[in-house]
């Protein structure tokens, strides 16, 4: 029995691409932008420049960069994702980054294997685009996840400050400077635009439609509401407050019901692959009369559209708003 090793040398190269990428982007911009250290990166850049409007226009074109870049062909794909993750790498660093990752996977793929040329080629390309994608994918959801948990403490840190006179600008500037990234660097940056004169409730609903938050979305109509007619700020957002609270634990609740539904489709879809996989290990050449009929390749692509189609059909299922 002979044991092939390359799959396993595809995984590790892949597994070694994101190791790669995240080492360089830590190296490059230090330990303070990794959301594993909830260090609030505006005041710690304040700290060292001293200079606010430096560091409010520094972050803002990190946060709004990857936006401009969208009819970049290919990229487009890869924006929206490095937006709502906040990738300090510029849209041109991150695909130079792409091209150098995939020039590595191929002479990783060249020196621990011995497939052909082009499957090389394709395979390292392959790791080199999804490798980037795949990070920039596992940051953003963090990122989000880490937002969505943050803001209702967040709001209603300004009902209590609003409740003992504050205004609503001091009320963002406190949450800019008592809570942790990410919350912290976003607030931080609306309270710097307020400082130079930009209207609050624009600049809410410029971070909502970025990040892509419903629930940033119904504090930015809230206070536009309360500026334009007036009203007790401080009550609305109590009862904002409880209404986010309520939506997420009701979004826990969907989570846990769906996800054994999720990993149902996961597993179906996936299984066929591990054990293709196994079968190569164990016998690399199990498949090699049946890969001699003219129906294979045809019946393989088939076989792969269903399980891509699995995947979309239950994910569809599960997929509930709330």
């Amino acid at each position: 029995m002979t044991i092939s090793a390359e799959p396993i040398i595809y995984g590790l190269i892949f597994i070694g691409v994101l190791v790669l990428v995240e080492g360089l982007y830590l190296t490059v911009f230090g330990r303070s932008i990794s959301l594993n250290n909830r260090v609030n990166r505006r005041l710690e850049m304040l700290d060292k420049t001293g200079n606010r409007e430096e560091v409010m226009e520094k972050l803002r074109k990190e946060m709004q960069q990857h936006l401009k870049a969208r009819k970049i062909p290919l990229y487009s794909i890869l924006s929206a994702k490095a937006q709502k993750a906040a990738i300090a790498f510029t849209p041109n660093q991150l695909m130079m980054l792409m091209v150098g990752v995939s020039v590595l996977a191929f002479l990783g793929l060249t020196i621990g294997t011995e497939t052909a040329i082009p499957v090389r080629i394709a395979a390292s390309i392959g790791m080199g685009v999804g490798g980037i994608f795949t990070w920039i994918n596992m940051k953003a959801n963090k990122r989000m996840g880490m937002l969505e948990e943050q803001l209702p403490d967040a709001i209603e840190l300004m009902v209590r400050s609003l409740r003992v006179g504050h205004p609503f600008s001091a009320a963002i500037g406190i949450v800019a400077t008592e809570v942790s990234d990410p919350l912290a660097t976003e607030f931080g940056i609306i309270a710097d635009e307020a400082a130079y004169g930009r209207d609050m409730g624009e600049a809410l609903k410029d971070m909502a439609e970025r990040l892509d938050m419903q629930d940033l979305r119904f504090l930015a109509v809230a206070v536009t509401i309360q500026q334009q007619s007036g009203g007790n700020l401080a009550e609305i957002l109590a009862g904002l407050a409880k209404v986010i609270r309520s939506r997420f634990r009701l979004f826990r609740r969907v989570k846990a019901i769906t996800a054994e539904a999720k990993w149902s489709g996961k597993f179906l879809s996936g299984f066929p692959i591990l054990a293709l996989i196994l079968i190569q290990v164990i016998k690399p050449d199990y498949y090699d009369e049946a890969m001699l009929h003219p129906y294979f390749i045809p019946a393989t692509l088939i076989v792969g559209g269903f399980l891509v189609l699995n995947l979309i059909v239950m994910r569809a299922l599960v997929d509930i708003k709330v």
